[in-house]
């Protein structure tokens, strides 16, 4: 197999031996998008204009205040700040209620049942999601997904050790299977499905049993016997739920 710089990382990813190897490559594409805006780049205004624009997520907010450079996060914060309450601004003075009805006013409030009803709600909600590093990982995830069909397709190698692997995260899962919807014939559909499927069935009745020996191994009874692979099983059961890595340390600047 020859590697190439649309590859490469994809392939580390697999050698990796994860529980998810797309999770791989978003963990390193978030901390290098926080550590390329807290470097140095937060000084470069085309860098604080998009900043500005997007802002963070709550779990990205969270890492760039973990990561260091108190300065660095302020200079950043402030102006978003700013551009925030001008916009929050015009948005208020252009408010209007809706209209109610009594059968509304005593129907139990859903937050979940419908999206924003009103322009200010919509903004706010935009608010929420949008974040620059989310963005980051977003505009190269595509990318990775064709390159992972693109090789599944052409390179026996790969196909070998993807299959050989633990599957994937729930979340990252999906995106595979929706995106072989596009990628692959329907003749390959036929096998790439089935193959998958039973990679992603083994490899999450595997976690259950180690998730299980770890409960039992903490019985006085079993305190003797060995733990095999159900030591980390808590974190990496956590992931193949939700993705990410629950036991990871703080990403902090190198100093």
């Amino acid at each position: 197999m020859k590697e190439n710089i649309a590859t490469i990382p994809l392939m580390d990813a697999f050698h990796a031996k994860d529980e998810c190897p797309f999770c791989n490559l978003e963990r390193k594409a978030e901390q290098h998008a926080i550590s390329f805006i807290l470097g140095s780049a937060y000084m470069e205004d085309d860098i604080r204009e998009q900043t500005d624009k997007l802002g963070f997520c709550r779990h990205h907010f969270k890492m760039m205040y973990d990561y260091g450079n108190r300065l660095g996060n302020a200079l950043i914060l402030s102006t978003h700040l700013r551009k925030i309450n001008q916009e929050l601004s015009e948005e208020i003075k252009k408010f209007t209620p809706g209209k109610s009805s009594l059968m509304t006013r005593f129907k139990k409030t859903d937050v979940k049942e419908n999206m924003p009803k009103t322009e200010l709600g919509n903004w706010l909600y935009e608010k929420e999601h949008t974040c620059y590093v989310c963005d980051h990982f977003e505009s190269i995830y595509g990318r990775y997904l064709d390159t992972f069909f693109s090789l599944y397709k052409k390179d026996s190698e790969f196909r070998d050790l993807f299959l050989s692997g633990k599957g994937f995260c729930l979340p990252h899962f999906r995106d595979l299977i929706e995106a072989a919807e596009n990628k692959l014939t329907d003749a390959e559909k036929k096998e790439f499905y089935p193959a998958v499927f039973k990679l992603m069935q083994d490899n999450m009745e595997r976690l259950q049993k180690e998730v299980e020996w770890f409960v039992e191994k903490n019985d006085y009874r079993n305190k003797d016997k060995d733990w095999g692979n159900s030591a980390d099983s808590i974190q990496r059961g956590m992931q193949k739920c939700n993705g990410g890595y629950p036991a990871d340390p703080i990403f902090k600047a190198k100093l």
